[in-house]
């Protein structure tokens, strides 16, 4: 896996990936940015939950489940000192379908955290506190 980062001006830089995809990086104006990108630490937290809820969505297909949604909320806390690294993440999935069995979300969430996804076992090694949590939404 590769990636190039450029930079642009300011705080600006466009992230570009190995399969081609760009993604723009930004600070606030009292960091020097314009704010028009997600800050890297946020792309970290929202590839934790792409990582996550790929897998979530993954092994409850697999189980044949009636699945039509799943959202995943995260809220992080970071150190207050440099490095500001992670400290605590909470993961919400929120699993919409019919007929869902909860052994069978359950298991799914457990999986993606202990097994799966190697963003949330990479930050969980690097010492942050990671929690799940799951809702499940029945549809008609």
């Amino acid at each position: 896996m590769k990636a190039q980062i450029k930079w642009v001006d300011g705080a600006m830089f466009l992230g570009e990936s190995g399969s081609g995809h760009t993604l723009v990086m930004d600070g606030p104006p009292d960091a020097g940015g314009r704010n028009m990108g997600v800050r890297p630490m946020e792309t970290v937290l929202i590839g934790l939950g792409g990582c996550a809820s790929y897998d979530v969505v993954s092994i409850l297909k697999k189980s044949r489940q009636d699945i039509r949604d799943v959202q995943v909320s995260l809220d992080a806390e970071r150190a207050d000192s440099e490095p500001k690294v992670f400290t605590r993440i909470h993961i919400h999935f929120q699993v919409t379908g019919k007929q869902l069995k909860e052994t069978q979300v359950k298991r799914a969430v457990e999986l993606s955290a202990e097994k799966y996804c190697s963003a949330s076992i990479m930050l969980v090694r690097a010492g942050v506190e990671m929690t799940h949590d799951y809702e499940i939404i029945e549809i008609d």
